[in-house]
């Protein structure tokens, strides 16, 4: 594979307003951590009139610091771009603070795809990290739902995978895309809210979008899309070839996979390694390549179908 498009030196300012483009402003969260990268970041478009993406946690003083930088402006609304508790909990104190109504998809179980609301409704799937349970915007929005203010307008597109209530949102060239495209990392995909077949095809509609930048819920503005989208679709591919190939050598479980194809990450993260895995071979049993000894839930050991 390729050398990584990744950005991994972003040293945001915690706190402050951080001018990223005309019309564009960002606080970062103080929630840095081995998922969350640098922090939350928290997106202000437009200038008197203004709209809020991803308020972030509830951390008072975050949410200070989003009140400051919007004080003598109208906020019209609070997008929030997936319901983890990093992006979306926060989003109800600060729009009651600014007077807003929150707009998100907001519905993380009722967006699954029908194989994994089948397989969540069997139980001991597990999954379920972050997710933001009492998260209820004012309005749900979906696909093609537009906010408007003076000079901007943001689209909603449906990008599915990392949550299954997942929206980015299109700003004239650019596109904020919440998790499921970062410049710092690989996005977790956790089932069954995380789905990998769902995620491949969010991915392709950004692609397909062509945007001249991103700006991602967590890390710098990404400035070539089109080189780190076709890296996260190769990188999963690559990953895929490792799984096939370490199981046409013989059955393994996923604490054996995540031992084999991650020695090489920190330790910290091999939990959501092996939450990854689990979605490459839902989505490979799904496609009848591999198969399960017994029922598909983490436990299991999994073999090549022949």
């Amino acid at each position: 594979m390729a050398e990584d498009p990744f950005e991994r030196r972003h040293a945001p300012p915690i706190g402050a307003v951080e001018p990223l483009a005309p019309g564009l402003r960002v606080v970062t969260a103080p929630n840095a951590g081995p998922m969350t990268f640098t922090g939350t970041r928290s997106y202000i478009v437009g200038e008197g009139e203004v709209a809020v993406i991803d308020p972030g946690p509830a951390d008072p003083r975050h949410l200070e610091a989003l009140a400051g930088a919007v004080r003598g402006e109208r906020v019209a609304a609070v997008l929030v771009t997936h319901a983890h508790r990093d992006h979306s909990e926060g989003a109800r104190a600060f729009a009651e603070r600014v007077g807003a109504p929150v707009l998100a998809h907001g519905d993380p179980t009722g967006a699954r795809s029908p194989l994994m609301a089948g397989l969540a409704a069997r139980g001991g799937l597990g999954g379920g990290e972050g997710i933001d349970a009492g998260f209820r915007p004012d309005s749900r929005i979906g696909e093609g739902a537009e906010i408007s203010g003076p000079g901007w307008t943001l689209a909603a597109i449906a990008t599915p995978g990392h949550l299954s209530d997942h929206l980015s949102f299109r700003w004239g060239e650019a596109v904020f895309s919440g998790d499921v495209a970062m410049g710092w990392a690989t996005t977790l995909i956790s089932p069954p809210d995380g789905d990998l077949a769902a995620f491949r095809a969010s991915i392709g509609r950004l692609r397909a979008l062509a945007p001249a930048r991103l700006y991602p819920g967590h890390g710098a503005p990404v400035e070539a899309p089109e080189r780190l989208l076709a890296h996260l679709l190769e990188h999963r591919a690559a990953r895929e070839r490792q799984i096939v190939g370490a199981l046409a050598e013989a059955p393994a479980a996923i604490p054996d996979l995540v031992a084999r194809l991650y020695g090489d990450v920190d330790p910290r993260l091999h939990p959501a390694a092996a939450r990854n895995v689990l979605a490459h071979l839902i989505d490979l049993a799904a496609r009848g390549e591999v198969r399960t000894q017994g029922a598909l839930v983490p436990e299991a050991r999994f073999e090549i179908a022949r």
